[in-house]
C-alpha cells in the first residue's frame, strides 16, 4: 500500500467512526447522555435556599453570659452548590459533632440533622421566621427520653450569630432556656 493509498484509508476509517457517533448520539436520549457540566436543582438558588447563609463561616464561640470565655470553634460551610449547609462543632474540651442542614422546597421548611461523637442524633425541622432561623425536634437526652429541643438562630448587626437553645419535656407547652452562645467570626 502506498502513502496515498494510506492517507485514504485513514481518511475513510475517520468518517465510519464520526458517522457512527453521530448515529449513535441521534438515538440516545438526553438523559442518557453523559455531561460535564453540574446542574443544581431549583431549589439551591432560591431566595429561600440561602436563608441560612447568615451562618456561613469560621467562628469562635462564646456562651452569652461569659462572652470573654471561649468554648469552641465552629465551621460552618455552604456545600453542594448552595443545596446544604455543613456545622463542624470542635468544642476545645472534647464532646465535638457536626449537622447537615438543607432547604426542601416541595416541603417550604428546613431540616437539620445532628450527630456526635457519643453516637447521639437528632433530627430538626423549622424555618426563617424573618429575624431567626428556628429549628426544633426530639432530642432525647439522659432522663429525659422525649426532650423537645428549639434552636434558634439570629444574626446580629455587628456580624456575630446568637444561637439560644430551649428544651421542653411537655411537647412543647412550655419551654425551658438550655443553652445560649455567641459566634464571632475568627480572624
Amino acid at each position: 500500500m502506498n502513502s496515498t493509498n494510506v492517507s485514504q484509508a485513514i481518511v475513510g476509517a475517520c468518517l465510519i467512526v464520526a458517522g457512527s457517533a453521530e448515529a449513535s448520539d441521534a438515538q440516545a436520549s438526553p438523559a442518557t447522555l453523559p455531561t460535564n457540566a453540574a446542574v443544581a436543582p431549583q431549589g439551591c438558588s432560591s431566595p429561600e435556599s440561602r436563608q441560612f447563609d447568615f451562618w456561613v463561616g469560621r467562628w469562635n464561640v462564646y456562651p452569652s453570659a461569659h462572652p470573654d470565655q471561649q468554648v469552641a470553634i465552629s465551621l460552618i460551610e455552604n456545600l453542594y452548590s448552595g443545596c446544604a449547609i455543613r456545622e463542624n462543632w470542635m468544642p476545645l474540651k472534647g464532646g465535638g459533632g457536626g449537622s447537615l442542614n438543607s432547604y426542601v422546597p416541595g416541603e417550604a421548611k428546613w431540616k437539620q440533622t445532628w450527630i456526635d461523637d457519643s453516637g447521639s442524633r437528632a433530627d430538626f425541622i423549622g424555618g426563617w421566621n424573618g429575624a431567626a432561623m428556628v429549628l426544633e425536634g426530639e432530642w432525647p437526652q439522659p432522663e429525659h427520653p422525649h426532650q423537645r429541643t428549639r434552636m434558634t438562630y439570629t444574626p446580629h448587626p455587628d456580624g456575630s450569630v446568637e444561637q439560644a437553645g430551649e428544651s421542653s419535656d411537655d411537647g412543647g407547652k412550655t419551654w425551658t432556656a438550655s443553652f445560649d452562645f455567641i459566634y464571632r467570626r475568627a480572624t
